[in-house]
C-alpha cells in the first residue's frame, strides 16, 4: 500500500491521509518515488471544497498537481532510467479529441472534456508512489534536486510568455519593459523569465518587507508596493503579466500599458466580488492604442520542455530560496493554512 491525500471533492474538510493500492506501472509506464507536491490555490480550493472531480465511478480523488519524483522502475524502451528526476504533466487530452488537443495543444482544448491529474478526474500525485505514462514525464536536471517541483508553475508562465511573444508578433515589437503584478510563484517565476529575456522587470505586490522584496532584488528586477497605475505611471511597461486574479488589480492593469502593449492574465480570480467600470472608456484606450489583453492558463508537452530549460539557467540558490515552507505529508493541514511570508509551500511525500 501507498499512503496518499485524498478528497471528496465539493465536500470541503474531507482531506485525509489514505493508504491506497500501490500504483502498478502499464509496459508504456514509468514507477515513480514520489517526492515532493507544491501546493497552489487550485488544491486549496479543492481541498475547501469548491473545486474538483474525482474519477469515474470513485468518490475520492488523490490531490496534487505540481510534481517531483524520482524514477524506480522504467520499460527497456523509454528514455528515462531509474534515478532520474521527473515531473509528470498535469493535463491529458480528452479521449476524442478536438482540433487543439489532436494536435498536442491540450492547454487549449475546445470542448472541455480534457482530464487532469489531482485536478479533474485523475489521480494525482500526493502520494509515496505514482505512475505516468512516459509519453507525460519531463526529466528534471538533477542539479535542480528538490527546485524541480517548480517546473509545473514554471510551465504555466512559459506559456504565457509564449503567448505575449505570439501576439506581439502581428507587427514590430521590440519591448523594453514589463510589469508583473503579484510576487507569489507564479509572479517571480514569470519576472525570472522577464529577466532571462534581458528586459526591465518591475514586481508589484502589496507587501513591503519579508522574502518577495528580497527575492524580486536579487533576481535583478525592481520591487513595487504601490498601487498599478502608480507604478505603470513610471514605467510605461510594454506588457504586463497579471497574477494576483484580484479584480481591482486585473482591471487597472487594462490601461497600465503603453501604446500598443500586452496583458496576459494568469491569475484566476474568486468570482466573489464586483466591481463597477467605465466599459465605454476602456474600449476606447484599447481600441485607439492597439492593445491587447489575453488569457493564459495551464500548459503543453512544449511549455514544460521550456519550463525545464529556463528552470537548467536559473540560479538554484535563489530558486531554493522560492521554497519557503516543507511540511511533512502526515501534517499535511499545515500546508494549507497561509504564512504571512509564504512564497511556495511543499508537501515533503518522504517525511513523516
Amino acid at each position: 500500500m501507498t499512503a496518499a491525500l485524498c478528497v471528496e471533492p465539493l465536500k470541503a474538510d474531507s482531506a485525509r491521509i489514505e493508504d491506497i493500492a500501490d500504483p502498478a506501472p502499464q509496459p508504456n509506464e514509468l514507477l515513480v518515488e514520489g517526492m515532493l507536491v507544491g501546493v497552489c490555490g487550485t488544491d486549496v480550493e479543492i481541498v475547501r471544497g469548491a473545486y474538483g472531480w474525482a474519477p469515474p465511478g470513485r468518490e475520492r480523488l488523490v490531490i496534487g498537481h505540481e510534481s517531483l519524483g524520482r524514477v524506480v522502475k522504467a520499460p527497456p524502451d523509454v528514455d528515462f532510467s531509474v534515478g532520474d528526476l521527473v515531473v509528470g504533466i498535469v493535463r491529458r487530452p480528452d479521449p476524442e479529441p478536438c482540433g487543439a488537443c489532436a494536435r498536442g495543444e491540450w492547454d487549449m482544448c475546445r470542448n472541455g472534456r480534457y482530464t487532469e491529474r489531482g485536478i479533474k478526474e485523475l489521480d494525482g500525485y500526493a502520494a509515496e508512489h505514482w505512475v505516468v505514462p512516459a509519453e507525460f514525464a519531463v526529466r528534471i536536471d538533477p542539479a535542480l534536486s528538490d527546485c524541480g517541483v517548480l517546473l509545473e508553475p514554471t510551465s504555466v508562465v512559459a506559456k504565457a510568455w509564449e503567448q505575449v511573444e505570439c501576439v506581439g508578433s502581428r507587427a514590430w515589437f521590440e519591448p523594453r519593459s514589463v510589469l508583473v503584478t503579484g510576487a507569489g510563484p507564479i509572479g517571480l517565476l514569470a519576472a525570472l523569465l522577464g529577466v532571462q529575456r534581458g528586459l526591465d522587470v518591475h514586481v508589484l505586490d502589496r507587501v513591503a518587507d519579508g522574502p518577495k522584496p528580497h527575492l524580486v532584488k536579487d533576481l535583478g528586477a525592481t520591487y513595487h508596493h504601490g498601487g498599478v497605475r502608480e507604478v505603470a505611471d513610471q514605467i510605461r511597461p510594454d506588457i504586463v503579466l497579471e497574477a494576483t486574479g484580484v479584480g481591482e488589480v486585473v482591471l487597472d492593469t487594462l490601461s497600465a500599458t503603453g501604446s500598443y502593449g500586452i496583458v496576459c492574465l494568469t491569475g484566476v480570480s474568486s468570482g466573489t466580488h464586483s466591481l463597477t467600470i467605465n466599459a465605454s472608456e476602456l474600449n476606447r484606450e484599447l481600441v485607439l492604442e492597439n492593445d491587447t489583453v489575453v488569457g493564459s492558463v495551464n500548459a503543453n508537452r512544449r511549455h514544460y520542455d521550456l519550463a525545464a530549460q529556463a528552470l537548467a539557467k536559473a540560479d538554484p540558490v535563489w530558486l531554493e530560496r522560492m521554497i519557503t515552507r516543507r511540511v511533512a505529508l502526515s501534517g499535511f493541514a499545515k500546508a494549507f493554512e497561509r504564512d504571512r511570508d509564504d512564497v511556495k509551500v511543499v508537501l515533503d511525500l518522504q517525511r513523516q
